[in-house]
């Protein structure tokens, strides 16, 4: 029997601390904790992933809550399944000491186990629906003031006009434009979108000599 350690933060800049100590603290070597930086949305993690072709029969898995291990109900249950009953390890939930399957192994006790793995699955993917509303409503009362969000839009220059309008005229390509401008294809057609669109008299006195014309 060998025991490994899952420890799981949402982000790069969150600290993973907390949970390394408890995996040390529990007797798991540093070389059998695997860990992600990223959500935990669903299972699709290097880390985790790693961790499941390590896992024999009979081994032990220590994680720090339920909701280190994830935040989708349905596919918590499924992982807890394939971990206990398909592979066949025991999971002890530090944070939970009724989530240790080491200690329920009639049948009581594991209906006990499942039903609070059940309600904490469920508790857990609810605060994480709940944090996405309170989002999408801070953001929907952000824009109602006047806030913008992604990146500030860079002024179009006089000199993109010029281009414009020659490009129009068949006397430059797109192409052309982009390499004098140093932008892509899709800024190209949004800063199309976002110009005038209308050729001024000093832009059409510049269309005879396209070499002089360039992006500010």
């Amino acid at each position: 029997m060998k025991t490994y350690g899952y420890v799981r933060v949402s982000s790069q800049d969150q600290n993973e601390d907390r949970q390394m100590i408890a995996m040390h603290a529990a007797g798991v070597e540093e070389k059998r904790i695997f860990q992600d930086k990223q959500s935990g949305k669903d299972f699709n993690r290097p880390g985790y992933q790693a961790l499941l072709k390590k896992l024999r029969k009979g081994d032990l898995l220590y994680i720090m809550s339920i909701d280190r291990l994830g935040r989708n109900y349905e596919e918590i249950l499924e992982q807890w399944r394939i971990l206990t009953k398909q592979i066949c390890i025991d999971i002890c939930v530090i944070d939970m000491p009724m989530l240790d399957t080491r200690r329920y192994k009639d049948l009581m006790g594991t209906f006990i186990a499942d039903l609070v793995l059940q309600v904490l699955s469920f508790v857990s993917q609810n605060e994480r629906e709940n944090i996405r509303r309170r989002q999408e409503q801070g953001i929907a009362a952000a824009r109602e003031k006047g806030v913008r969000f992604g990146r500030p839009r860079i002024p179009i220059s006089e000199e993109f006009e010029m281009l414009v309008c020659l490009w129009k005229d068949g006397a430059v390509t797109r192409r052309e434009i982009e390499e004098r401008c140093q932008i892509s294809t899709s800024t190209f057609y949004r800063r199309l979108r976002d110009s005038s669109g209308s050729c001024r008299p000093e832009h059409a006195a510049g269309r005879k000599g396209t070499g002089a014309a360039r992006c500010g």
